[in-house]
């Protein structure tokens, strides 16, 4: 059996991420946000608040018997406010951090814990943004998050490679970890992104006429491009990435 833990899977990419491995009776997706939105045997809720630091940390990851992969998807994330820093509240700023990089943080460590003995394909697949790369204004919080989430997976990405390295620490297979953009898709958060306000946001028409050009990924889409990638996981040279490189 797979095993699959997928935040953020009430809506968008993430539901369609677990709608798409559900398809395969051999998975089974463990959903972990606020809402539900999938009923199937093979899938299973919890109602996580992902901003809030003490129910992420309490969160537990559960042994499973001879899976043959086990997956986290750090998935949910938000650009709050769209908003220049000076406009923004000290708790929104708080908030963003906790769901875009504090949450997936404090998962993967539980993660890397729980598993670190588990003879299967480990894998860790962070959901990056173009943003980690391209400074744009009124998005200071989401592309620092989407950085650091970056940089946080090719820091873990290290640590493993330096742990095979140890013939005594590397029993058991080691992890892959991933930080894979998806580009411009078909959510809620670009329906935010139009409703935005041009005095704090400059690119408003850029996102705009993404739109109205078509040119927005369809989540179910650009799902089965994941994993269609992550199938051939061992000609993935890089930690970083954005799925239309591997299109």
């Amino acid at each position: 059996m797979n095993y699959y833990y997928i935040t953020g899977t009430s809506r968008g990419i993430g539901k369609a991420f677990a709608e798409h491995l559900l398809e395969n009776p051999t998975n089974y997706v463990i959903g972990m946000s606020r809402q539900c939105s999938i009923e199937h045997p093979n899938y299973r809720h919890f109602y996580l608040d992902l901003t809030d630091v003490n129910a992420v940390t309490d969160f537990k990851f559960e042994l499973h018997a001879h899976p043959e992969k086990v997956y986290l998807i750090n998935n949910a994330g938000s650009l709050g406010f769209i908003k220049p820093i000076g406009k923004l509240e000290p708790f929104t700023i708080i908030k963003n951090y906790t769901l875009n990089l504090i949450a997936p943080s404090l998962l993967t460590n539980a993660f890397i814990k729980t598993y670190n003995t588990t003879d299967a394909e480990k894998v860790i697949v962070n959901i990056s943004s173009g943003a980690a790369r391209t400074p744009i204004d009124g998005w200071a919080l989401y592309c620092s998050s989407k950085a650091g989430l970056d940089m946080f997976s090719r820091v873990v990405d290290a640590e493993q490679k330096v742990r095979a390295d140890h013939p005594l620490e590397n029993i058991h297979k080691g992890f892959r970890i991933f930080s894979i953009a998806p580009g411009v898709v078909d959510t809620t958060m670009q329906e935010e992104i139009r409703s935005a306000s041009k005095e704090d946001f400059s690119r408003l028409e850029d996102f705009i006429a993404y739109n109205t050009n078509h040119q927005l990924g369809n989540p179910k889409t650009i799902s089965e491009k994941y994993f269609r990638l992550l199938s051939k996981i061992n000609a993935i040279n890089e930690v970083s990435i954005a799925i239309k490189d591997y299109d």
